[in-house]
């Protein structure tokens, strides 16, 4: 019988809940790499066309502004035609940018295909959604987290791979110029393939594909009428916006750190470009576990006490990633600022995986447009860190205000409380529903 899965059989990939684990957070992985590979790349980037660090602003800015818009459309997609259609298609036509960024001339086109590759940012709503769909409440917390933390350390992988590219091309020949563009053409041939593999490997969720269920008349939980509606009935739940604001505050700060950090050790601590590229990189690495570590620990005291408990633990998390993030700030020595940086790290990443572990239970009929609200949430933040950025023109600057402003947002996490009515006995009720569901499409879908 195809239900939710009760736990997570990490080796295999002989049942549809693990496909779709594992391919979700590879595509995840491919999309953040060519999402984040240009960053590592800036400083030579910078040099080529001569821009100013206004420049360099805007351009971090439009790598993350577009996501916000594809982030709000993608969930309610999700709903509508599916995860497989909608991770297919995002990756084969975010392709487009990440390919045309390397044939730029000038900081325009350059600044017009860095907007572009944005929109791949919203395959982290994708990922949560299809894990969501697939993974029963007792472990869906781990499962988000998990595919989403090795996902996302794709943006550590571009951070520190990119320039080590760079070099061996430079090494053998190439000129720097022309080495860069040719690193770039990597993660959109990658995005190619995985729109390929994701097609032809995956399902919708336990039951089969979408389309075939409503042609069968069977019930889908993401959102029965999909689209618009799951937007709307998302939008008018209030504890999606304060998850909005959380993760904007976790993930928009992740986003920033991984667009700024090589510049900033470069300019502020006077690495090399590769020393750099390994120091910010160890930021992005952090989230192969750290994320995952944040979902497993919300799992954990769901069991123990009940689902506040995960909220407790977000707003725990965000405490000490503003305090660190302040750390970090303050570090005078590039000893101290990695080790503050790792610190902060390790508590931003397991907040966001934590704010996710939270995503399933807000409004179960609406999940997608949930998913995709929070998840733009991220981009907001990072496009407000980049104003910030430009409005100060100093990075150390903005790192400073922006730990305070973290700690702000703590208090919106601590707000999300849910009541006694939605706790894991109505979700045990709901997947118990979804066993019966299933017992009957088997016969419908045979």
């Amino acid at each position: 019988m195809a239900t939710k899965a009760n736990s997570i059989a990490l080796f295999t990939f002989n049942t549809p809940q693990m496909r779709a684990f594992h391919l979700t957070w590879m595509a995840f992985f491919v999309c953040f790499f060519a999402w984040f590979a240009c960053a590592p790349l800036m400083p030579i980037i910078k040099g080529e066309f001569g821009l100013t660090m206004g420049q360099v602003a805007n351009i971090n800015i439009a790598a993350v502004a577009i996501t916000i818009l594809v982030r709000l459309i993608i969930g309610p997609m999700c709903d509508r035609f599916g995860p497989r259609k909608a991770y297919t298609a995002l990756l084969a036509l975010g392709a487009i940018p990440v390919l045309g960024v390397a044939a730029s001339q000038s900081y325009e086109s350059f600044l017009f295909f860095r907007l572009g590759i944005g929109a791949v940012g919203a395959s982290f709503v994708i990922t949560q959604y299809h894990t969501s769909v697939m993974f029963a409440p007792k472990v869906v917390g781990t499962a988000n987290a998990a595919a989403a933390g090795w996902g996302n350390a794709g943006g550590g992988a571009a951070q520190a791979l990119m320039p080590l590219l760079v070099g061996a091309l430079v090494m053998a020949g190439v000129s720097s110029t022309l080495g860069w563009r040719v690193a770039l053409v990597v993660p959109g041939v990658l995005m190619i393939i995985m729109a390929f593999v994701y097609w032809n490997f995956t399902q919708d969720c336990p039951l089969g594909n979408y389309d075939a269920m409503r042609k069968a008349g069977i019930p889908i939980e993401g959102g029965k009428k999909g689209g618009w509606s799951s937007f709307k009935a998302a939008s008018a739940n209030y504890r999606v916006w304060l998850l909005f604001v959380t993760y904007g505050a976790c993930f928009g700060i992740e986003i920033f750190i991984h667009n700024v950090a090589a510049v900033y050790y470069v300019d502020h601590f006077g690495l090399s470009l590769k020393s750099a590229g390994l120091a910010a990189g160890s930021f992005g690495l952090l989230a192969l576990f750290a994320r995952a570590l944040g979902g497993w620990l919300s799992d954990k005291m769901a069991l123990r006490g009940n689902l506040n408990s995960r909220v407790t633990l977000l707003f725990v998390m965000m405490i000490g990633e503003g305090l660190g993030l302040l750390w970090f700030s303050k570090a005078d020595s590039v000893t101290f600022a990695v080790i503050a940086m790792l610190v902060f790290g390790l508590f931003t990443h397991m907040a966001c995986g934590a704010t996710y572990a939270l995503v399933p239970f807000i409004d179960n009929k609406a999940l997608g447009g949930v998913a995709g609200i929070i998840g733009a949430g991220g981009n907001v933040g990072a496009v407000a860190a980049g104003f910030l950025m430009k409005g100060t023109g100093d990075i150390q600057q903005t790192l400073g205000i922006l730990s305070f402003m973290v700690l702000l947002s703590a208090i919106c996490a601590i707000a999300v409380r849910l009541t006694a009515a939605v706790d894991a006995k109505v979700d045990a009720k709901v997947d118990a529903k979804l066993g019966a569901t299933a017992a009957i499409a088997q016969g419908k879908l045979a």
